[in-house]
C-alpha cells in the first residue's frame, strides 16, 4: 500500500531552533536571552503564518496537518476551523482530550466540521500524560482510568453519528439519545500510547495507532502488540509514526543543521526541560527520554543518533515526539522504507522551521520514495 505523509501546524510558534513547548515544558523555554532571541528568529503562531504553513503543506502534496492540544498551543478547533477556507483538499488531524469535552458535543462539532470542510476532519485522541496539565483543566482522573474513560467516550461518539443515535450508561458516561443534527461521515480516529492500558482502547475503538519515532525494531514490537489485540476483536488497525525531519542534498549538510541546533541550546535550559519531562506520567515520554539518556549537552549531534539516520536531539527541549529523520534524501528515504517494512503506512512529520523543512522533504525525499514505488 502506498505511504501517506502528513505535516504539522506549529501552534506554539515556529523557529529555526529548538524551543520549549509541549504539555510538560514551558512554552517560552529557550526563547529569551539566547541566540534565538537575539537573532529574532521566533515566529508567532498567528493565523497568517499558520495559513502559510497549511497552504505550503497542501501545495507540496501532504495529505493532512496535525494540530496539537495543550496550554502552550493555540486552540486546535479554532485554528483549523479558520483554515478550512484557506485550503482546498488538506485534511486536519485535530488533537483533543476526551476528559475535557463530552462525546455528544464533540460529535456535534465534528459533524459540523465535516459538512463545512467537505469531510476533511481527522481526530487525534490524547488521553493526557502530564498530571499538572490535566489538573490545569480540572481533570483529576488517574492515567489508566483516562484510557478507560476514552473507550466509553469513543463508543458514545461513534454512536452519535448514526441516524438512530445512541444511549449509553457506563462508568464514565450516561447519555440518552445522543445524536447530531444530521448524519455525517465519522472522522478517522488516531490514538497513540505505550502503556498497557492504551492497547485495548486502540484495538477496539480507533482506526490508526500513532506512535512516536522509536527505532524501527521497537516500532515493530508496538505494531505486533496492537495488531494482535485488534485481531482478537475482529478489527484491522492502520499504523502511523510521528517524526521530525532534517533532510538535505548531502549527509553532512543535514547533520550540520542538527549540530547548529545543539549549539544554540543553553545546557541550563535543557536541564530545566528534562526535569519537567521527567515528571510526565507518559510511558511514551519515558521512552523518548531514554533515547537521549536525559543528559543536558553533547559534543555533537551524532552522539544522539540512536539508529542510522534517526536523531533523538529534538527531545532535549520538546515534549512528545522527540526524534528526527536526519541525513541525505536517500538516507531519509531508506529509514522510511525500514518503517514501512515493519507495517507503518502513515508518517506525520514536522521540521524547524515548518515552511522551509516541508520543501526540503517534499522536493528531496518524496521523489526518491516515488522512484522506489512507495508513493502513488
Amino acid at each position: 500500500m502506498p505511504l501517506t505523509f502528513d505535516w504539522f501546524l506549529p501552534t506554539t510558534g515556529d523557529s529555526r531552533s529548538l524551543v520549549g513547548g509541549g504539555h510538560s515544558v514551558p512554552a517560552d523555554l529557550g526563547r529569551a536571552g539566547g541566540a534565538l532571541d537575539t537573532a529574532g528568529r521566533f515566529r508567532e503562531p498567528d493565523l497568517r503564518y499558520l495559513a502559510h504553513v497549511a497552504r505550503t503543506a497542501e501545495d507540496l502534496g501532504f495529505d493532512a496537518v496535525l494540530t496539537p492540544t495543550g496550554t502552550p498551543c493555540e486552540d486546535a478547533w479554532v485554528i483549523t476551523s479558520a483554515l478550512i477556507t484557506q485550503t482546498e483538499r488538506l485534511k486536519f488531524l485535530v488533537a483533543l482530550r476526551p476528559g475535557l469535552i463530552t462525546p455528544t458535543l464533540l460529535a456535534q462539532m465534528a459533524s459540523t466540521f465535516q459538512r463545512v470542510s467537505g469531510n476533511r476532519l481527522l481526530l487525534n485522541v490524547v488521553v493526557g500524560g502530564d498530571r499538572d496539565e490535566q489538573l490545569r483543566f480540572g481533570d483529576r482522573v488517574a492515567k489508566d482510568d483516562r484510557y478507560a474513560r476514552a473507550a466509553e467516550f469513543l463508543q458514545v461518539f461513534r454512536g452519535a453519528f448514526t441516524a438512530e443515535g445512541t444511549s449509553f450508561s457506563g462508568d464514565w458516561y450516561d447519555v440518552t439519545d445522543a445524536r447530531t443534527r444530521q448524519p455525517a461521515q465519522v472522522p478517522e480516529i488516531y490514538l497513540g500510547g505505550s502503556s498497557p492500558a492504551a492497547g485495548p482502547v486502540t484495538a477496539e475503538h480507533t482506526d490508526v495507532y500513532l506512535t512516536w519515532g522509536e527505532p524501527p525494531a521497537a516500532v515493530a514490537e508496538k505494531i505486533a502488540w496492537i495488531r494482535g489485540l485488534a485481531e482478537n476483536v475482529g478489527r484491522t488497525i492502520r499504523f502511523g509514526v510521528r517524526l521530525h525531519t532534517i533532510s538535505r542534498d548531502r549527509t553532512e549538510e543535514a547533520w550540520r543543521v542538527a549540530d547548529d541546533m545543539l549549539a544554540q541550546l543553553d545546557p541550563a535550559e535543557v536541564a530545566k526541560a528534562q526535569a519537567a519531562l521527567a515528571t510526565s506520567e507518559s510511558e511514551g515520554q519515558r521512552r523518548m527520554r531514554a533515547l537521549h539518556r536525559g543528559a543536558a549537552s553533547y559534543a555533537d549531534a551524532r552522539e544522539l543518533e540512536v539508529h542510522p539516520a534517526l536523531w533523538s536531539g529534538i527531545g532535549l527541549m520538546r515534549s512528545g515526539a522527540g526524534t528526527a529523520l536526519v541525513g541525505s534524501h536517500s538516507e531519509v528515504a531508506d529509514l522510511i522504507g525500514e518503517y514501512a517494512a515493519v507495517g507503518v503506512e502513515e508518517f506525520v512529520l514536522s521540521g524547524y522551521p515548518h515552511v522551509e523543512e516541508a520543501y526540503w522533504f517534499a522536493e528531496g525525499v518524496l521523489p526518491v520514495l516515488r522512484r522506489r514505488g512507495l508513493l502513488a
